[in-house]
């Protein structure tokens, strides 16, 4: 058994290390509540912006354009959406698990890291880091996203990569996020959504659909890599305060075992001095 003395180290221990993790779930809680509100907002431009695009392109006819057909080059351009810090559960990892447990081939890809955490992790693994942009996730800005978004695109449009990925966390609610991984370019129509749809009308451009989606496409590429930015800035936030919250609550079981431990190991202290004095007077009796 323990010792008195190690038993109240350890206690102290914990409970230092409770108060940071408390500490943590308040700063997160905060950041949270902005985060949420900012996340919700832009949610369904987000989703509509998705379908919108897709919805045009299927009354478009058949338009020859780069943007709607894959590259010759076999490469993949994955942008990789983390957090810069840890102690968030699983939120870092589950990102990282959609590129190293997926279908694709890691000589293929580019990774284009958007977090500290992911770069780190890929980079370890051996995944060909061609991008860090660490900084955008301190505090998500649309400009941070068109920024990016311009040297993904080149790269598309040079021939470097012929397809163009987005794995980041979708925020659902406070206890919920979900890892995802959608297809960004070529665009992709939904067969399904374009049968549910009454209207047959083709759509029309001007002056013409090339010069029309020269325009389009890099403003959704972008609008889809800023909202996929702000879901996962508050499902970091979200998942740190669930991970922080755990831990408190898993420190305070911790504390009140150790407590019961001390008092138990201080009362047979006691004992076993009464019993020796006690046995020390009969002997000299």
């Amino acid at each position: 058994m323990a010792s008195m003395r190690d038993i109240k180290r350890r206690k102290s221990s914990i409970t230092s290390t409770q108060q940071i993790t408390k500490a943590m779930k308040l700063v997160s809680t905060v950041k949270l509540q902005k985060a949420r509100a900012h996340a919700e907002a832009t949610d369904p431009y987000f989703n509509y912006m998705y379908k919108t695009v897709s919805s045009m392109l299927a009354k478009s006819g058949n338009i020859e354009h780069p943007y709607l057909k894959a590259g010759d080059s076999p490469k993949k351009a994955v942008v990789v959406i983390t957090s810069n810090r840890g102690l968030a559960g699983g939120y870092n990892s589950n990102i990282v698990k959609l590129i190293t447990h997926g279908d694709f081939k890691k000589e293929d890809l580019d990774i284009y890291a958007v977090g500290a955490k992911g770069e780190e992790a890929l980079s370890t693994k051996g995944y060909n880091i061609v991008e860090s942009a660490s900084d955008m996730m301190e505090d998500p800005t649309y400009e941070d996203a068109a920024v990016l978004c311009r040297k993904v695109l080149a790269a598309f449009a040079d021939g470097q990569v012929g397809e163009i990925y987005l794995a980041y966390t979708h925020f659902k609610n406070t206890v919920t996020q979900e890892a995802k991984l959608i297809k960004l370019l070529p665009v992709e129509i939904d067969a399904d959504e374009v049968a549910q749809d009454d209207s047959n009308i083709l759509m029309n451009f001007e002056p013409n659909p090339e010069e029309a989606l020269e325009l389009i496409i890099p403003k959704y590429v972008t609008s889809l890599f800023y909202g996929a930015l702000v879901e996962s800035f508050a499902s970091e936030n979200g998942a740190r305060m669930q991970a922080m919250d755990s831990a408190t609550s898993n420190a305070e079981d911790m504390i009140s075992d150790l407590t019961l431990k001390y008092n138990r190991a201080r009362q047979g202290a006691i004992t076993q001095e009464l019993t020796e004095i006690i046995a020390g007077a009969n002997a000299i009796e």
